[in-house]
C-alpha cells in the first residue's frame, strides 16, 4: 500500500547557523533532505570550517540550485560554478565561497551529508 510523506522546510526537524548560512534539514521517513541558504560572502574555509574543522570539506554533496551561484574549488585544483537549476554532486575535498549577490539556495539530497553538514563534531 503506498503512502505520502510530507514536511515543510519552514517546520525543519533541526536548524544549524554557522555564521552566514542556514541549513534546514527535515527528515522524511529516515531519509534526510537539507536546505542551504547562504549568504553573500560564504566561504566554507570561513564559515564553516571554524565549526567542523580540517583543511577542506569533507562532505559528499548532492543536490541542486534553486538560487543564487557557489563556485567550488578542489584540493586537486579543478574548479566550478554552479548556478540556478544546475544538479550537482561535489565530492570530499574542497572549497566553495557565494559568487551571487543574493544568497545561495541548494537542496542536499545525500541523507548522510544532510545530517552532518556543519554540524559540530
Amino acid at each position: 500500500m503506498g503512502s505520502v510523506f510530507k514536511k515543510s522546510f519552514d517546520s525543519a526537524d533541526e536548524v544549524r547557523t554557522p555564521d552566514k548560512t542556514k541549513l534546514e534539514i527535515v527528515n522524511i521517513d529516515g531519509n534526510l533532505v537539507g536546505r542551504m541558504t547562504a549568504q553573500p560572502g560564504w566561504k566554507w574555509s570561513e564559515c564553516i570550517k571554524p565549526v567542523v574543522g580540517g583543511d577542506s570539506c569533507q562532505a559528499l554533496h548532492l543536490g541542486a540550485v534553486v538560487s543564487g551561484s557557489i563556485h567550488i574549488k578542489h584540493d586537486d585544483g579543478s574548479e566550478a560554478d554552479l548556478g540556478p537549476g544546475d544538479v550537482y554532486e561535489i565530492k570530499p575535498g574542497h572549497d566553495a565561497w557565494v559568487t551571487s549577490g543574493e544568497p545561495f539556495v541548494g537542496l542536499e539530497f545525500d541523507s548522510s551529508t544532510a545530517g552532518s553538514f556543519a554540524k559540530k563534531n
